[in-house]
C-alpha cells in the first residue's frame, strides 16, 4: 500500500468523554467549540469533527440547538473547513450486572433515527455512523448500534445527501459496513474511520490496522486514529498505509509528558509529521473532492 501523498487531517474537537476536568483546553460551550474549530482549521485541519456538551456541566449532549450554534458560529467566521457532526450520541447503555434488564444512570439509548435530528436540520458535509455494538471499556457500559438501527440510519443519511463517515471499532463492524454497501445503503466513495485502541475494540496494533485496510472495499477513502500517546505515531502509521489522519482533544490531551495540548497544537504536530514523510496536507477543497462532498457554498 503506497504512502498517501495528499493527507486529509481531521480534528476531533471535544468528544463525549470525561475529559473536561482533566484539561483546561477541552472546549465546552458552543462558542469555545467553534473557536477551537477555527483554530484547528487555521493550523491545517481540512475537517472538524464536532460533538457538543452541556455548557453548564460539560456533560455530553445531543441537543440540536447546541449543534446549530456551533455550526453557525463557525460559518459566521468565513472559515473554510469541512463540517463533520457526530451522530453517535444516543447509543449508551449502562446495565446492572446483577439485573441486566435494569438500566443504570449514564444510559442514553434511542433509535437510529432519533440520533439524527441535528443532521436533518443542519445538513453537514459529513456525519458519523457507528457501525456496530461494543463493550465500551471496563464495567457494564455498552455502545448499542444494531444492524436494524444501522440500516435505518444509513438509509436516512443517504436520503439527506450527507456523506456518512463509517466509524469502525472492530473487524466485524467493517464486515457489516461492507454489507450496507452491498445492499445499496451507502454511496461511493465510502468513507471509513478506523478507530483503534478503544477498549474493547480493535487494539492499536499496526498488524491489525493493516488487516482492516486489506478488508476495505475498492475505492474507499479512509483514515485512522489511536488514543493517548499513540495518537501521533498513528498519524505516521496511517499515512504510510495510504490513509488520512485524525487528531484532537477527543482522543488525546497531551503534546508530551505533562504538557497539555490545544487542538491547534495537535494539528500543527500532525502537519509536521505529514510533511516530514514527504506528503502534502490537503486543503478543504481537496478534501471535498476526495470524499465526494458538495462544493463549498
Amino acid at each position: 500500500m503506497p504512502v498517501n501523498q495528499d493527507v486529509i487531517i481531521t480534528c476531533a474537537l471535544t468528544g463525549a468523554g470525561d475529559t473536561v476536568g482533566r484539561s483546561p483546553h477541552v472546549p465546552v460551550t458552543p462558542e469555545q467549540i467553534a473557536a477551537s474549530a477555527v483554530e484547528a482549521a487555521g493550523a491545517g485541519a481540512a475537517v472538524v469533527h464536532i460533538h457538543v456538551r452541556e455548557p453548564e456541566t460539560g456533560a455530553p449532549s445531543r441537543d440540536p440547538r447546541l449543534y446549530r450554534e456551533v455550526v453557525e458560529r463557525i460559518r459566521e467566521t468565513g472559515t473554510d473547513v469541512v463540517i463533520n457532526l457526530t451522530a453517535g450520541m444516543g447509543g449508551d447503555l449502562v446495565i446492572d450486572p446483577e439485573a441486566p434488564l435494569r438500566q443504570l444512570p449514564g444510559t442514553d439509548l434511542v433509535s437510529g433515527l432519533d440520533r439524527l435530528p441535528h443532521v436533518e436540520e443542519l445538513l453537514p458535509d459529513i456525519c458519523t455512523l457507528d457501525c456496530g455494538s461494543l463493550n465500551f471499556g471496563d464495567g457494564s457500559n455498552l455502545y448499542v448500534s444494531t444492524p436494524d438501527m444501522l440500516r435505518t440510519g444509513a438509509k436516512r443519511i443517504q436520503e439527506l445527501g450527507v456523506r456518512p463517515e463509517l466509524e469502525i471499532f472492530d473487524t466485524g463492524q467493517l464486515w457489516f459496513a461492507k454489507q450496507l454497501l452491498t445492499e445499496g445503503l451507502l454511496d461511493d466513495p465510502t468513507v471509513f474511520q478506523l478507530c483503534m485502541g478503544i477498549p474493547w475494540g480493535a487494539p492499536a496494533d499496526p498488524g491489525v490496522l493493516q488487516s482492516m485496510v486489506n478488508m476495505l472495499p475498492r475505492g474507499a477513502q479512509w483514515a485512522s486514529f489511536a488514543l493517548g500517546r499513540m495518537q501521533m505515531p498513528w498519524v505516521a502509521q496511517s499515512i504510510l498505509l495510504g490513509g488520512h489522519v485524525r487528531v484532537g482533544l477527543e482522543d488525546n490531551l497531551y503534546l508530551g509528558k505533562g504538557v497539555k495540548a490545544t487542538n491547534g497544537q495537535l494539528v500543527e504536530r500532525a502537519v509536521r509529521i505529514t510533511e516530514s514523510l514527504g506528503s502534502r496536507v490537503a486543503t478543504p477543497d481537496q478534501a471535498r473532492e476526495k470524499l465526494g462532498l458538495r462544493p463549498r457554498t
